[in-house]
């Protein structure tokens, strides 16, 4: 007699091992097509002679593509909400883009409720009802990796959060990025002049760790440690961990109430405050001025920082003071890098040439240049890629331009442990743009740059006083 077959469980497994292959030719076949509907019509719109006219083509081309970006994104989930992420900022992507993309924050599909609860009953090894006074059943808000839920310790009046690892989507997220690897070895020898492997690696690298919710935690609990004991006041405020509910899977920590600084305008408008007038722009300064200090402090000063400020992560409190969340994605950067990258500060904040050139090939960072004027162009790709202030007559960046330092400069090399380092000041940069206002990290960091290379011996006391003049 032949063995009976649970044939929803072959369904099951079959679906499961098929999945990445489903995953990977829907990625290639949208990838391709918007890839090609831009080659296209690249050709097409040279015909036009007219400036307004193919200013207005652009317009439309973006605005298609952009649906077809988000569908990816929203369709795919997973990885692909990081990606939006990184692309969807005013400085960077096209405004049709940002429009579309900007929505997609902490849009991944909830996990239902009942299995969270097993999840949680098993890392603990205690019913959900034994520990808990309440737990909401509905999340807080889900992203790719992860759901929070608010709840609260039986005998305690203190809220708290409940972070909870979304099943089975690290092996789905680790078929994303390799695909997305070889997109970009492809877009690297095509059409963008930039080490984009390298940059990819790094990102999987960090996604791998955003799986151990040991180790954020311990993150979270050093960064909180670092910014109270070197401020009067902290920048920002870092959830506090609740010591032993903490497994690889599960995080409990701090409640922070506030409001996401996506819906800041919607507030200050709530409240009768003019978007536009001088208390608007002075508490979004603020708001800015915090987050660009604890930066910083955190990149210049000790090396170890949080590497994800995309606006999901970044709550408002009371009194404009600001929330960092999320500490999945770190960075411990080596002493070398962090005084290359100390010494690049300085080259943009005093618009130095020269310097920015030295501070290239200390931090390993190979370019190839055949442009005129390659020293001043060295140094519009140093502002471009590491400072929140466009330079001079940039309003985004267009890889694709003949114009952009990415064309005229090409980056070999890249290392892969500056990768975080340049998101996060693209990050801010985006956040700046978002907010409506134009400043530089840079300018604001040379205290805290100058700070760290006097301690290393790098410059003398004389040398910050010149600067100072």
């Amino acid at each position: 007699m032949l063995p009976s077959i649970d044939l929803k469980e072959f369904q099951e497994k079959f679906s499961t091992r098929f999945r990445p292959f489903q995953r990977s030719f829907q990625f290639w076949v949208r990838a391709v097509d918007i890839y090609t509907g831009y080659k296209v019509f690249q050709v097409k719109v040279n015909f036009e002679k007219d400036a307004e006219k193919r200013e207005a083509m652009w317009e439309k081309q973006h605005e298609f593509a952009a649906d077809k970006i988000y569908n990816m994104c929203s369709d795919l989930g997973g990885f692909f909400l990081k990606v939006a992420q990184i692309i969807g900022k005013p400085d960077l992507a096209p405004a049709a883009w940002v429009r579309r993309l900007v929505t997609l924050c902490d849009q991944a599909p909830a996990t239902p409720y009942n299995v969270i609860k097993i999840i949680v009953e098993k890392e603990f090894g205690r019913s959900v009802d034994e520990l808990f006074e309440r737990f909401d059943v509905d999340p807080l808000g889900s992203a790719s990796i992860a759901q929070v839920h608010r709840a609260q310790f039986k005998g305690d009046k203190n809220d708290v959060v409940v972070k909870v690892q979304h099943p089975g989507v690290q092996d789905l997220m680790m078929t994303d990025i390799r695909n997305l690897q070889a997109f970009a070895l492809y877009m690297q020898k095509t059409d963008i002049k930039f080490d984009l492997y390298s940059v990819t690696k790094e990102m999987e690298k960090q996604i791998g760790h955003e799986f151990d919710f040991l180790r954020e935690a311990d993150a979270m609990e050093r960064i909180r440690r670092f910014l109270y004991e070197n401020n009067k006041k902290a920048p920002v405020l870092v959830p506090r961990v609740m010591q032993d509910m903490v497994t690889r899977r599960v995080l409990v920590m701090d409640y922070i109430d506030g409001i996401p600084i996506l819906k800041l305008g919607d507030e200050i408008a709530k409240r009768g405050i003019n978007p536009s007038g001088k208390v608007a722009a002075a508490a979004k300064q603020n708001i800015l001025k915090s987050l660009t200090l604890a930066y910083g402090q955190m990149i210049l000063r000790s090396g170890f920082f949080h590497a994800d400020p995309h606006p999901g992560n970044i709550l408002i409190c009371r009194g404009s003071q600001v929330a960092l969340l999320d500490y999945g994605q770190v960075k411990d950067l080596p002493d070398k890098l962090r005084l290359g990258y100390a010494n690049l500060v300085l080259a943009i904040a005093d618009s130095d040439p020269l310097r920015a050139s030295d501070s290239y090939r200390e931090l390993g960072i190979d370019t190839l240049s055949n442009c005129e004027n390659e020293q001043k162009e060295m140094l519009k790709l140093a502002q471009t890629m590491f400072d929140t202030k466009l330079p001079p007559g940039v309003t985004m960046l267009q890889p694709f331009s003949e114009e952009s330092s990415m064309k005229k400069i090409a980056v070999q090399a890249f290392p892969e442990e500056l990768f975080c380092v340049l998101r996060t000041v693209h990050l801010l940069r985006g956040l700046s743009v978002g907010l409506g206002v134009n400043y530089s990290c840079a300018e604001q960091w040379r205290p805290i740059a100058e700070e760290a290379l006097y301690l290393a011996g790098r410059i003398t006391a004389k040398d910050i006083k010149n600067t100072q003049k």
